[in-house]
């Protein structure tokens, strides 16, 4: 395989492994507070406390990871991404306690808050079809959302919650062997920059308004994503009784809606490396508070097929916002910009954790939770409005904005 694509491959992969062994917790919470002596009705609100701390470090730590970077080695970096995050998976498993749990979950996170920053930055890295390679990495990304359900949902059926930490846990570790052989070798080398790229030496004009709005989607999609990825497995337990029950029945539905709704990203990639971003970022953006309001009163099929739809739209913002981030922003500081995007959107997801744990706990139900999430995505249809007209212009151009110096 070209070193290019063998390269991308481990940055894909990579992708899957962070958010596959992420969101392990979200399906296992329940069975785990079985497990540890809480009551049946109340497990799951009570344990979903237990993770939010590995949410919260998992945005925090960006900046920590894309500084070493900087200061290191990229392909360092994402070698202690899959041996740490594995390692913390395996440890995990032995917990005897929620606060051990807890503690093993909080790992898990530091080190997944490795991939973004810096995996994310060496996706960019080189130009041409941006936003295609956002779209196929993103696939691979949602793919580990899509199997983390599935996987951890039949591993439950049949053995228990530790298994599901310590299998995907060990092949990281597999995986992160292979990564940093393939870094020895040589064989694991970065694009060639084009002209644009090149060319992009500070931040393009207008990257003050740009960030702005880009700094409102990140804070209010991670909102939306954060309670969307963790919340949907236990929702279809809950709301699809005439469908199924089934810890691995239901688990398998909502890795169906991951998997298919993961494509949006490919469609929406294709479409911003051709025309201008803003109009697509706006049409996406309406998309999520209508269907995500229409799933709170839904039940059985019906939910299936709304929360499809509405994670369709979910999904298909991530592209958008790192294509436009790397048309104003240079290689250079493309890992600091990122770690402090995605530490917005991952902290902020971690709260809406806690606001999902504090509806579910005063009976509100996953109806209100899904009303609160629906008026927290028209924050996301206001950040595209203020996007500027201009941006992503010329895509398809190997030409590249004017940039301007930054002290």
């Amino acid at each position: 395989m070209h070193p290019q694509k063998l390269r991308l491959l481990f940055l894909n992969i990579g992708h899957f492994t962070d958010h596959l062994l992420m969101l392990i917790f979200a399906k296992a919470a329940f069975s785990a507070g079985l497990a540890f002596g809480l009551a049946e009705d109340g497990a799951y609100a009570e344990m979903i406390p237990y993770g939010v701390p590995s949410l919260l470090l998992f945005g925090a730590c960006a900046p920590i990871a894309a500084h070493l970077a900087d200061k290191w080695n990229r392909n360092g970096m994402i070698a202690v991404f899959f041996f740490g995050i594995g390692l913390a998976a395996i440890a995990t498993s032995f917990a005897e306690t929620p606060l051990q749990i807890g503690i093993g979950l909080a790992a898990i996170g530091v080190f997944a808050a490795i991939y973004h920053p810096v995996g994310i930055a060496m996706v960019i890295q080189g130009g041409g079809n941006v936003g295609w390679r956002l779209g196929a990495n993103g696939v691979w990304g949602n793919m580990g959302v899509a199997a983390a359900p599935l996987i951890t949902g039949f591993i439950l059926a049949g053995y228990d919650w530790r298994l599901a930490f310590v299998l995907p846990g060990a092949i990281a570790i597999l995986i992160g062997v292979g990564f940093a052989g393939l870094v020895r070798s040589g064989r694991v080398l970065p694009p060639a920059a084009t002209a644009r790229e090149k060319a992009l030496v500070g931040f393009a004009p207008g990257w003050k308004r740009a960030l702005f709005a880009l700094a409102l989607v990140s804070t209010a999609g991670g909102f939306v994503f954060g309670a969307m990825t963790f919340i949907i497995p236990r929702m279809f337990e809950v709301s699809m009784p005439d469908v199924t029950t089934g810890v691995a029945a239901t688990g398998l539905l909502a890795a169906l809606v991951y998997a298919t709704a993961a494509f949006a990203q490919l469609v929406v990639g294709r479409i911003i490396d051709r025309r201008r971003i803003k109009p697509v970022l706006v049409a996406v953006a309406l998309g999520q508070p209508v269907l995500i309001g229409v799933m709170a009163v839904q039940t059985d099929y019906a939910l299936f097929v709304a929360a499809l739809l509405a994670m369709a739209f979910v999904f298909g913002q991530i592209p958008i916002t790192d294509a436009v981030m790397s048309r104003y922003v240079p290689d250079v500081w493309r890992a600091k910009v990122l770690s402090i995007k995605f530490a917005l959107n991952l902290m902020i997801g971690a709260l809406a954790l806690l606001t999902a744990r504090y509806i579910l706990a005063a009976g509100g139900g996953f109806e209100t939770v899904m009303m609160v999430l629906a008026a927290a995505a028209g924050f996301i249809v206001l950040a595209a409005l203020l996007l500027p007209a201009d941006a992503g212009a010329d895509a398809s151009a190997d030409g590249a904005p004017a940039p301007v110096t930054v002290g």
